[in-house]
């Protein structure tokens, strides 16, 4: 009885029934879940894919001369790991991609909300992005080993030109579809220029962004991986350099390996990028929490 009464006011509301603090833990342990099954399904269509590939004995005894089954490959990554090689190499790429990526969205950023803002500039060169959002990003490389050699530099500047276009049309695109409306009530509260794109054209446009963004990271990891390919910088070890390596051996086991690497990072990262769009369309009313 004295316990119940020193719990009183708003001291009450700081404890939580047991019942109501397990269900919370259940519905966390089931939106991991949720969130989780499709990732580790697609990795395992990915190794289901190569078994069947390998039993089927497809070209008979030459494919099996040059391709093992999955569990070879998984335990040649898994010594590559133990000896520390296929870690500094996922290091190196994801530096690159990280540097890369980030300087991609400044490059789209300011050339997105320039283009928007501006009709000449936008009647000059908004076809122009888009045209470069097509380009093949292996057609960048003689380019860029002529500009900046075989060095770290060639690839950032191929992924910045794969990537920008795609979150500039992003964010183009989310500016294009800011209600007229939020845009008057904005100057009317006294929002000019730098401000008016801080707190509503940017926030307003963000849906699309997200979009252009999660767009760019499969344009800018894809020109990555072609760029560790054709770009061999001297003393690097890398994803791509560990896959040339294996292909110029001849030694597809290892790398089919290294393209489940590849596939894995790719998953994960998209799966942050998921998070993120749910987080924003929830945010916003656009989806059931409960559904979350």
């Amino acid at each position: 009885m004295a316990t119940n009464q020193a719990l009183h006011g708003l001291d009450r509301l700081e404890v939580v029934p047991l019942g109501v603090r397990e269900g919370r833990l259940s519905h966390l342990g089931r939106r991991l879940w949720a969130a989780t099954w499709p990732k580790l399904l697609a990795i395992a269509l990915a190794l289901g894919a190569w078994q069947l590939f390998y039993l089927s004995n497809f070209r008979g005894d030459t494919a099996r001369h040059f391709v093992e089954g999955p569990v070879t490959g998984l335990s040649n990554l898994w010594d590559q790991l133990a000896h520390g090689q296929l870690l500094a190499a996922i290091g190196t790429t994801m530096e690159r991609a990280a540097v890369g990526y980030a300087l991609s969205v400044l490059v789209g950023v300011i050339v997105g909300a320039a283009v928007a803002r501006v009709p000449p500039l936008r009647a000059a060169i908004g076809s122009v992005i888009t045209g470069l959002q097509t380009m093949p990003s292996i057609a960048w490389f003689p380019f860029a080993i002529l500009l900046f050699g075989l060095s770290d530099s060639a690839i950032l500047f191929v992924i910045v030109l794969g990537s920008a276009p795609s979150i500039a049309n992003g964010l183009i695109t989310g500016v294009d579809y800011t209600p007229p409306l939020l845009l008057r009530a904005g100057r009317m509260m006294g929002l000019r220029r730098f401000a008016l794109y801080q707190y509503l054209i940017l926030p307003a446009s963000l849906p699309a962004f997200i979009a252009g963004m999660k767009q760019a990271w499969a344009f800018a990891w894809r020109s990555l991986m072609a760029g560790e390919i054709v770009v061999q910088v001297a003393g690097s070890l890398s994803l791509g350099v560990l896959l040339e390596g294996d292909q110029d051996a001849l030694d597809l086991t290892s790398a089919i390996s290294v393209m489940i690497v590849i596939l894995i990072l790719g998953v994960i990262v998209d799966a942050l990028f998921t998070k993120a769009d749910l987080a924003i369309r929830n945010r916003r009313g656009l989806l059931d929490p409960a559904a979350i």
